[in-house]
């Protein structure tokens, strides 16, 4: 097939806007998918890129929480067909490593997505003459992205589209935060710091853990009022009183307790939020360069656990359908995820209120990509 051309929320190196313009998008190549893209989500990741706390190779398609339908295949793709319902996976292991061998895809030895670039070092996007490149390997700001074949995993073709965007990096990143880096069991006290799309998700996983009682924190209180229909038992605004509180709710201290923003001085308040023998886990990024100092003989002398997470601890293959499922079963409440339904030329503004600490997860629906080629 021929390229195609594609309107995409593209970086340029400098922010704080995305520009909304035409790329074009390769055919794949052996061994990769073309994915007409349905639904991406707007990620705090994409945000760390264009407020500079994030450093990629530019012009960028940004997103990297996406999902679509296959369009076309590569040359030896098996297992995936056109037509096929599919959510992307930014973190794209090797699949031969060490890790990757054992079940640890997050910790793929030979990983390159994170350098925006496909496993043979090269982009499928263009503008003119220019390369362009896919944040995280996916790009999903776009109407069409190229991914490999082991990053596109198959979902039902019932699954709203915009859920299945999320399951791909929020919901991915939260329920496995729960379920293979904490291992919550019944009756543990949690709490949970941000209540934003990944923070959301830690709420669910830990009600359908059983995990008692779930304490989430914000400082908006619409977040919260997400979180108590999420599953949270407890609620508390964030200010100078809330570690009290926590204290209080627990007596003591929470059996564990996350942080799913990335804000070093909430992280560096967690462990405070922990039992003896508690964990602290972080699940949210911080900035580059942002060192965070923790009293490290406090944590030695109360025997907390720092857990750091990265993408759930997860496999996707295994995960998204899991996932997939429990939504469909009506045992995960994953709409309540979604705040806003936009369109790609909203994109700046759906940045700008993330920054202003409101709403859940911004989602862009893509009503259909466009069928010229070029």
């Amino acid at each position: 097939m021929n390229a195609r051309t594609a309107t995409a929320a593209v970086y340029r190196g400098a922010g704080p806007d995305v520009e909304i313009t035409e790329i074009t998008v390769a055919a794949p190549r052996r061994g990769e998918v073309l994915v007409e893209i349905r639904a991406s989500g707007v990620c705090g990741s994409d945000r760390h890129v264009i407020d500079g706390e994030w450093h990629v190779p530019s012009p960028t398609v940004m997103g990297h929480e996406g999902a679509g339908i296959i369009v076309e295949l590569g040359a030896d793709v098996t297992g995936l067909a056109v037509g096929d319902h599919v959510s992307l996976v930014w973190n794209q292991a090797c699949q031969r490593c060490v890790n990757c061998q054992s079940g640890k895809p997050w910790a793929c030895t030979d990983l390159v997505s994170n350098d925006c670039v496909m496993p043979d070092g090269t982009t499928r996007l263009a503008r003119g003459e220019e390369a362009v490149y896919p944040y995280l390997a996916v790009g999903s700001m776009s109407e069409y992205a190229v991914v490999p074949a082991s990053a596109a995993i198959r979902m039902p073709s019932e699954l709203p589209f915009e859920i299945a965007a999320l399951i791909s990096c929020s919901i991915h990143t939260g329920l496995g935060a729960v379920q293979n880096n904490a291992r919550v069991s019944a009756g543990e006290s949690s709490v949970v710091v941000g209540c934003g799309g990944v923070g959301l998700s830690i709420v669910m996983g830990l009600r359908l853990a059983g995990a008692h009682p779930i304490i989430a924190v914000d400082r908006n209180p619409e977040k919260l009022a997400l979180a108590l229909e999420a599953g949270a038992t407890h609620a508390l605004l964030a200010d100078e009183h809330t570690a009290a509180q926590i204290q209080e709710l627990t007596a003591g201290g929470a059996d564990v307790a996350f942080e799913a923003i990335g804000n070093p001085r909430t992280i560096q308040q967690l462990p405070g939020h922990v039992r003896l023998g508690g964990r602290a886990v972080l699940v949210g990024m911080p900035p580059e360069d942002a060192p965070i100092p923790l009293d490290v003989l406090d944590l030695c002398y109360r025997g907390i656990t720092v857990i750091a997470s990265n993408y759930g601890g997860g496999v996707p293959a295994r995960d998204f359908p899991r996932y997939a499922a429990l939504y469909l079963d009506g045992r995960l409440p994953l709409d309540a995820l979604v705040s806003h339904r936009i369109s790609i030329h909203d994109v700046n503004e759906a940045f700008r209120v993330m920054r202003s600490g409101a709403d859940a997860r911004s989602v862009i629906v893509f009503e259909g990509a466009n069928p010229a080629t070029a």
